[in-house]
């Protein structure tokens, strides 16, 4: 029960801030549509072949998609600090704290980000077209390249901020320490099949790429944990 009250005065406290950020996140969209061609070079850095669309709003979708998606990734301050600031009030977490709850938040999602754009994501698009010969010539649509090259940035944006998640159940008592110390095995299991299903080729390497740091991740959670001496 005391859970479920939490829970209310979580999505309480979120639905007094949605309707600012929806239209924040619909106003920068709009500014940012008209920076999508420079923008779409960005994204298909990686790519070495041209891209193709095969209907009559396929282009100006996808640059919509990619406008949203810059927007939403420039705003991730705002959506860190409306998000910790309504998961912090059932639990009485403000000031100091909640403060360095969206700083490292806000970080690692920008880290897991670049790691993914300059690590994982080309090694991903080469293995991929790899498969291409003589016979099988690739012809890529561009709205779902820019589907592909989105999810797995913000994928890995949101993976990268496990320790911080982890610190915050243990300080407010819903996960000890030792929870996470006895179960590592577990997590390294669920780490694979995390890894296994987000990278976007299925070879040894490339979940490498991705379940190690995140595995790094999780031990580091740990020693955050002692280094805090949260219990």
């Amino acid at each position: 029960m005391e859970l479920q009250n939490k829970a209310v005065i979580f999505i309480g406290e979120l639905r007094k801030s949605l309707r600012a950020l929806g239209i924040g996140v619909f106003a920068v969209t709009i500014v940012i549509f008209f920076l999508t061609p420079d923008l779409l070079r960005v994204v298909q850095h990686h790519l070495a072949e041209k891209l193709y669309f095969f209907s009559v709003a396929g282009p100006f979708l996808a640059h919509v998609k990619l406008a949203a998606f810059s927007a939403i990734y420039g705003l991730v301050p705002w959506l860190m600090a409306v998000f910790w600031r309504a998961i912090g009030k059932p639990f009485g977490v403000e000031g100091a704290p909640l403060f360095f709850f969206i700083l490292f938040t806000t970080l690692l999602f920008y880290a897991g980000t670049l790691f993914c754009y300059f690590v994982t994501l080309p090694y991903g698009i080469n293995f991929l077209l790899g498969f291409g010969s003589e016979q099988l010539r690739p012809v890529i649509s561009i709205s779902r390249f820019v589907n592909f090259v989105t999810l797995f940035l913000l994928g890995f944006g949101a993976i990268f901020e496990l320790p911080v998640f982890m610190v915050f159940l243990a300080k407010v008592g819903l996960c000890p320490r030792s929870f996470f110390e006895k179960n590592r095995r577990y997590a390294l299991l669920l780490i694979a099949i995390v890894a296994a299903l987000l990278t976007p080729t299925p070879d040894i390497v490339n979940m490498l790429l991705m379940g190690g740091p995140l595995y790094l991740l999780y031990e580091s959670g740990i020693l955050i944990l002692l280094l805090m001496r949260i219990k």
